[in-house]
């Protein structure tokens, strides 16, 4: 069977050792390198399921290393989790909204790391097949595209059109996080203008019209919001 590959951006070796080791200890294929301009040839012919990134590189930063992968048909579906400190709230932020799928600060648990790199591999498979689909059934939610409905264990529940898009879109990518300015974007409400701030308006009033099923809904502090995996 074929290892899983993976890309490790980091310049600091005793961070590039923790990281190969645990995940070659897991079996991933693993290919590490400390600059952004190297990584962005390596990554193009290497191809890796997934990519983990440090934010502060020397030379060319994560940001802007994830920006132009992101900019590369070779590499832009290639997800990517961010390796950041814990006091740089707004690289976070500016980093899932250049595309990258997660983010783990340091100083890290290897055990919590190994489990966001599995649950991203597990969500890109999931969920490619799911976004296109008319019928994402998740937790006790039901959600028809086509017919624009959605059910908690069974029983209609009438939202909005903006309230609608936004469960659809956390829905159909369970765990990924999702910044306020991200959520903006994606939904384009028809029966009013959605700022950054409204989208806390409307999480609260989805989260009141799911009932129990609210809860999966989750709050990312300083970020934005996730819907919560299964288990």
């Amino acid at each position: 069977m074929e290892k899983i590959k993976i890309l490790v951006i980091e310049d600091e070796a005793p961070i590039q050792e923790l990281l190969q080791f645990n995940l070659e200890r897991k079996k991933y294929q693993v290919k590490v390198v400390d600059s952004g301009e190297e990584a962005l040839s390596v990554a193009a012919q290497y191809q890796p399921a997934l990519i983990l990134l440090d934010i502060m590189l020397p030379g060319a930063d994560g940001l802007e290393v994830c920006k132009q992968l992101k900019a590369n048909s070779n590499t832009q579906n290639i997800p990517i989790i961010m390796l950041t400190a814990l006091c740089e709230e707004a690289d976070i932020v500016a980093g899932l909204e250049l595309g990258a799928e997660d983010y783990v600060t340091k100083p890290f648990s290897p055990r919590v790391l190994l489990a966001r790199v599995k649950a991203t591999l597990r969500r890109v498979v999931k969920t490619k097949p799911v976004v296109d689909s008319e019928l994402t059934n998740v937790h006790s939610i039901s959600i028809d595209t086509e017919r624009h409905k959605v059910a908690v264990d069974g029983i209609n529940i009438t939202l909005t059109f903006t309230e609608f898009k936004v469960l659809q879109l956390m829905a159909q990518q369970p765990g990924r996080v999702f910044t306020r300015y991200q959520i903006v974007d994606a939904v384009h409400g028809d029966d009013y203008p959605v700022t950054d701030r409204s989208v806390d308006v409307q999480i609260v009033g989805l989260r009141k019209k799911l009932g129990d099923a609210g809860q999966y809904i989750e709050t990312v502090r300083g970020i934005g919001y996730r819907f919560k995996e299964e288990e």
